[in-house]
């Protein structure tokens, strides 16, 4: 881990692969009350490829150094967050990769500067006006107060409820205990974390997501949809609707996979973001 100082807080974050690479740089944006190791798996299978990639820990409820006050913690603003942490590293020709609450967020990042983006790799992720889809709407709004998220944390404390369809168990076919421990930690213990997911839930607003969608298809680069089919609460449905919404988007099945692919299915999603990277042709461009 290290981290870098910028103007909303301190980001951690995780590098995998080589540093004097030529394949564009990956960057991971992951889902609320989630940190960067959900995507430690695909990172690693990535780096014997010889692609580096950041996974930091976004200001979503599973980080440990709350933002500043007065921070914007909007989708938009942490969009801006992370095009912030891409400009300070000097990234470039970027690969963003988002899922479920992360996937919007690249949403709102292409909406708002994808100037440093080359191309976007989404896995089953908020779209159009799901944002958050059923059950976790209703999660959500549990969690949407400070008071009321530090007394319905509570009970994530125990494994068994943890992982039950009641708190992270329709996320992924098996989960790590100590992982998911590790994802509540800092909600469950310290208060101005709390406090910074909770202005993130407060400011989302499925509407806001929606008025992005009538613009994706703004941005040029190649887009790829790598959706789990299993999935309960982002159905390959709404998958292919989002594919649609971009100008050059496939989309790629991912059977028994649920809403964390990284988690689920990491060589196919790494697979899919390596050839993300390969040289695509031009839209209507005649084979030779």
């Amino acid at each position: 881990m290290t981290s870098i100082e910028l103007p909303h807080g301190v980001v951690s974050f995780r590098v995998a692969g080589p540093a004097d690479t030529a394949a564009p740089p990956v960057l991971f944006v992951h889902p609320f009350l989630i940190d960067g190791t959900l995507w430690s798996g695909v990172a690693d299978l990535l780096a014997t490829q010889g692609i580096r990639s950041y996974a930091p820990d976004w200001p979503l409820g599973a980080h440990r150094t709350p933002v500043r006050p007065g921070t914007d913690q909007s989708p938009r603003g942490v969009a801006r967050q992370i095009l912030r942490f891409i400009e300070a590293l000097d990234l470039r020709d970027v690969t963003l990769v988002g899922g479920d609450t992360g996937g919007a967020l690249c949403q709102f990042l292409l909406d708002t500067d994808p100037s440093r983006i080359g191309r976007v790799v989404l896995t089953n992720c908020d779209a159009f006006d799901v944002f958050p889809p059923f059950p976790f709407n209703v999660m959500f709004f549990l969690l949407k107060g400070e008071t009321r998220m530090k007394i319905n944390m509570q009970p994530m404390r125990w494994r068994a409820f943890r992982h039950s369809p009641l708190g992270l168990g329709l996320l992924a076919n098996e989960l790590d205990p100590a992982q998911t421990r590790s994802w509540i930690e800092p909600s469950l213990t310290d208060g101005a974390i709390r406090k910074d997911a909770v202005e993130f839930l407060k400011a989302a607003e499925p509407k806001d997501l929606l008025d992005v969608s009538t613009r994706l298809s703004r941005f040029t680069g190649p887009v790829t949809i790598v959706w789990g089919t299993a999935d309960r609460a982002f159905t390959p449905k709404l998958g292919r609707r989002l594919q649609h919404a971009f100008r050059n988007a496939r989309f790629v099945e991912v059977p028994e996979a649920r809403t964390l692919v990284p988690l689920d299915a990491p060589q196919q999603l790494a697979d899919a973001i390596a050839a993300s990277t390969a040289p695509q042709p031009r839209p209507g461009a005649s084979a030779p």
